[in-house]
């Protein structure tokens, strides 16, 4: 892995003058760019995008994006020969590889060696995934399409938590980012054969962006046609997207603050963390604050803050790890384990939500922890938001909190209401698009409040 790393600092070393404006990986922001003609670069005029996922790469499209700075990754996929098809990328000048699936390791590491020092990034499934490793960038090509969940018949369906389900990958993205600090990248693409909305892509986007991933920009065929032809409403849909990601790309900082909350989820990232729907968004769904700790990253300083812990798979600990749990309930804080002869299961190939019967066995912990929880809060508690995910960051010595806000719905959302614990003094609304406004703070009890006239797709509410 070491020696893989420093494949892509001496990759970006070497690179030729031409190329001193490409940004460093950590930056990159991706998009699987269906275009192969060089016109087509013009699109990214006023759009933070500086990264191409190709799967054609004539050279007069290469050189063009070369010019402007972009990163070009030339795409391979299983069941072609991709040594041979790595090195005919590389010949054409292309920054890099993506290994976008699942290759056999034999294969992957002839790709790497025929890469040489140019990087490689590899999208394979969610349970393949190398965390923890030094990497740059972790992706995977699994993930659910974000949105309100709908059932057959037309109606909103509800999940455990007896509120409307939304599908979305935030749990997951949080579990893996609490194992380490390398980018991470969502590869899922829209659902075959469906005609997507400007507002469902602007939802996929922030979906991921709010955990601090970045999903790599996709389109249905319908929409990069109208766009190829410069089609007015896609124009109008592009440019959104481009100034909702630039307003995640303008806050970089956002992605090195910390999970805030005082309940805390102790869970194996590589067992049911790389699972969608799992108890992560359970909680996510009643906009409860939650810290996920990796099981193997359990220790006192990790529990620091929080009032409550659930631990997902008792069994899973080693015996310093349980008198860990043990010391923070006689320290007067609220443990809750799972049921006994629970196991908290790595998710099988090509299955990345749960199955019936874990979703039962997963409904005994839900019930007891949303007991726990009742109507207490553990840091910011929201109203009206039922067709909204949140997340809460912090910054290391507590002063700053962000609260990100993403609403599903296909229309703006009113009256919200945000009460939080805490001394804040200030609080100030961002919104893509949008000049900082203050918002005023107001007491509720024994707790401060803000309220938000409106919120379209996204918003941002910062704490200091």
């Amino acid at each position: 892995m070491r020696m893989r790393v420093a494949r892509w600092v001496a990759a970006f070393c070497a690179l030729p003058l031409a190329y001193a404006a490409a940004p460093r990986p950590a930056d990159w922001v991706p998009a699987r760019w269906p275009w192969a003609d060089a016109s087509s670069l013009d699109l990214l005029a006023a759009s933070p995008v500086n990264c191409l996922l190709l799967r054609r790469y004539p050279p007069d499209l290469v050189a063009a994006a070369a010019a402007r700075g972009l990163v070009t990754l030339a795409v391979l996929q299983p069941g072609e020969d991709a040594p041979a098809e790595a090195r005919r990328a590389l010949a054409a000048k292309v920054t890099g590889l993506v290994l976008d699936g699942d290759f056999p390791d034999a294969v992957a590491a002839s790709v790497r060696q025929a890469a040489g020092a140019a990087p490689v990034v590899e999208l394979s499934a969610r349970g393949r995934m190398p965390l923890g490793s030094a990497a740059p960038i972790l992706g995977t090509w699994q993930g659910v399409w974000p949105g309100i969940a709908v059932e057959q018949d037309g109606s909103h369906k509800a999940g455990p938590t007896g509120s409307v389900w939304i599908d979305t990958n935030t749990g997951f993205i949080r579990a893996v980012r609490a194992w380490g600090g390398a980018a991470l990248w969502l590869g899922n693409r829209p659902p075959a054969g469906a005609v997507i909305t400007g507002a469902r892509y602007l939802q996929a986007i922030a979906d991921a962006a709010i955990s601090g991933a970045r999903w790599i920009l996709d389109f249905d065929s319908d929409f990069a046609a109208r766009l190829h032809r410069r089609d007015a409403d896609a124009l109008a849909n592009w440019r959104r997207m481009s100034e909702l990601l630039g307003y995640f790309e303008s806050h970089p900082e956002w992605r090195d603050l910390q999970e805030y909350g005082k309940l805390a989820v102790v869970q194996d990232p590589a067992k049911g963390g790389l699972l969608s729907g799992g108890i992560l968004d359970m909680i996510a769904v009643k906009h409860t604050p939650v810290k996920p700790i990796p099981r193997q990253r359990l220790t006192a300083a990790a529990l620091g803050g929080a009032t409550m812990a659930v631990d997902v798979d008792p069994d899973s600990l080693t015996p310093e790890q349980k008198e860990i749990l043990r010391s923070f309930a006689r320290a007067g804080n609220t443990l809750l384990s799972g049921p006994p002869g629970w196991k908290d299961a790595p998710p099988s190939t090509g299955r990345i939500t749960l199955e019936k019967a874990e979703l039962d066995r997963l409904n005994d912990i839900w019930r007891d922890v949303n007991s726990m929880i009742g109507r207490r809060n553990l840091g910011v508690r929201l109203f009206n938001v039922s067709s909204m995910l949140s997340n809460v960051l912090a910054s290391a010595d507590g002063k700053t909190v962000i609260l990100h806000l993403v609403n599903y719905s296909d229309y703006p959302v009113e009256n919200v209401t945000v009460h939080f614990l805490g001394d804040f003094t200030r609080a100030t609304l961002l919104t893509p698009g949008g000049a900082a406004r203050p918002l005023e703070i107001y007491k509720e009890e024994d707790t401060r409040g803000v309220d938000l006239d409106k919120v379209a797709v996204c918003a941002t509410i910062k704490l200091e």
